[in-house]
């Protein structure tokens, strides 16, 4: 508990601006998904306080997630109500839960780190492509799924000339001038500030620029120009009428549709989907923590089925962790999980007693605060980084990157891994052994050492080295360092000792017996 209270300024600080960043997206996602607004607000709140308390991840933020946002969206629609869909989100934290136990978590390490970093990369612009229309006071269709297809069958890229057409005729001149004012105050303290004195590091930027957002849409309301605000431009949180009216925006499921087979498969999906986001989501965020500090993924899997289980009893959207609010949480200087806590808290708070104040925020200085982290995450010296490892590294990065823009978030993952295996299996197809070759007194003399594993993906290399074997030559084909030698390769070299005599060949086969055939 000591250790939780360790980093308290920095931790309640970036909690503060993880509440402004996943305020917004709680409530878009739960529009996006055909939701109550209210439970996007409930699982952000579970996501901060139950999963933050329980996970093992000091740095993962957990909440309702956009890429789950059309799933959401089609089983309401087939399960009929929302009070059974409720009940499908229950039953996929319990299957998490399961998983955890079977410590099936083992599943994100086996994602190259290419990808990973990929993944990180394409969100990062995805972001930035997302909040710029909303940074110009366009508001149509907030936030949405964070992928390329959007529900209303736009995709990010056709969006935005829809969004710019819109723009030269119904611009917003005080969206842009909070954008600017938002903008240059981010940077400010960014780049020169933080640097000055401790202070700027405990008063984030983000909160004053909330602060001077909030003071200018304050300022413009006071006029009837075209400065003013509209209500799609500001912060949209539902108005309780007290304790009562807010507690009772609180839902239970649908318990009598628990035999409905359907309700399983839906959340089976569910809990597959939401376990494949949290792992990618841990790994990508270890990968970011400036203490490279290692998540179990068995207990994260474990907390976010506690949290789905409690976030479906009371009426919330399905939670997952999320890369936008993790990475928001580490770039504004988050040292433990008391940060994710906090903003869990904020949520509850402030949607209880002040949700008129919160509903005075600017859309667009929310999205300014997402566009910063999406350039940190999208930086140019990532790309540079990344070529100079090689093409095995850079090729599968890059197509994961556009996957993710020109698809979706587990798409473009999908595509990613397709290419980082081709390498993988390219690679291991080339290295099956190496070969020492030198002048013999009676000509060349080859020797071949096969390596640990020889497999028979490696056939094809091994019978076209023994094929390139000039006529009089020595062969030595030395195996004992090998643990397994498939019987494709023992084959081919049983074959070439036949065919070994008529190009007058002198091979010895050393370490290559029945114990070692697969």
């Amino acid at each position: 508990m000591k250790s939780l209270f360790r980093y308290l300024r920095s931790d309640v600080s970036s909690g503060v601006v993880v509440f402004f960043v996943a305020l917004p997206l709680c409530l878009g996602i739960a529009l996006a998904s055909g939701a109550p607004l209210f439970a996007g607000i409930i699982a952000g709140i579970v996501g901060g306080i139950v999963v933050g308390s329980l996970s093992g991840s000091a740095l993962g933020v957990s909440g309702p997630a956009a890429g789950l946002a059309v799933i959401v969206f089609k089983s309401i629609e087939k399960l009929g109500t929302w009070e059974v869909f409720l009940l499908a989100v229950l039953i996929a934290g319990i299957i998490q839960f399961i998983m955890g136990l079977a410590k099936l978590g083992v599943i994100a390490y086996f994602f190259p780190s290419s990808v990973i970093k990929g993944m990180l990369t394409g969100i990062g612009l995805i972001i930035i492509l997302k909040q710029v229309p909303h940074a110009l006071g366009y508001n149509k269709d907030y936030e949405g799924n964070v992928g390329f297809k959007q529900l209303n069958d736009e995709n990010t890229i056709s969006a935005l000339p829809g969004a710019v057409s819109d723009l030269l005729n119904l611009i917003s001149p005080g969206a842009l001038i909070i954008t600017l004012v938002s903008l240059t105050i981010l940077l400010f303290w960014e780049i020169v500030l933080i640097k000055k004195h401790k202070i700027f590091k405990v008063l984030q930027g983000p909160l004053v620029a909330v602060t001077a957002g909030v003071f200018f849409n304050y300022l413009f309301s006071l006029g009837s120009g075209d400065l003013r605000l509209g209500s799609d431009q500001v912060v949209s949180l539902p108005v309780a009428d007290g304790f009562v009216d807010f507690f009772n925006q609180f839902m239970l499921p649908d318990f009598s549709r628990i035999a409905d087979w359907e309700v399983y498969v839906t959340g089976f999906t569910i809990a597959i989907v939401a376990s494949l986001e949290t792992l990618l989501c841990v790994e990508a965020t270890d990968k970011l923590d400036p203490e490279k500090r290692i998540t179990s993924t068995n207990q994260e899997l474990k907390a976010q089925g506690i949290g789905n289980i409690v976030s479906g009893f009371i009426g919330g959207l399905p939670i997952t962790q999320v890369i936008v609010r993790s990475t928001a949480n580490i770039s504004f200087g988050a040292r433990t999980k008391l940060s994710t806590i906090v903003h869990g808290i904020l949520l509850l708070v402030c949607a209880l007693l002040i949700p008129r104040i919160l509903n005075m925020i600017p859309l667009a200085t929310l999205a300014c605060i997402l566009i910063v982290v999406g350039c940190k995450l999208a930086k140019p010296s990532l790309f540079k980084e990344m070529y100079k490892l090689g093409w095995s590294q850079f090729i599968p990065f890059m197509v994961t990157v556009i996957g993710v823009v020109f698809t979706d978030l587990l798409q473009g993952i999908a595509i990613g891994m397709v290419v980082a295996i081709f390498y993988i299996l390219r690679n291991n197809f080339r290295n099956p052994f190496y070969m020492i070759e030198y002048n013999h007194e009676k000509g060349r003399e080859y020797n071949i050492i096969l390596s640990e594993e020889v497999s028979f993906l490696n056939k094809g290399s091994i019978l076209q080295m023994l094929n390139h074997v000039p006529v009089n030559a020595r062969v030595v084909i030395d195996g004992r360092n090998s643990r397994v030698i498939d019987h494709d390769v023992v084959e081919i070299i049983n074959n070439f000792k036949t065919r070994a005599d008529v190009k007058n060949i002198e091979l010895e086969v050393i370490g290559i017996d029945n114990k070692k055939l697969t």
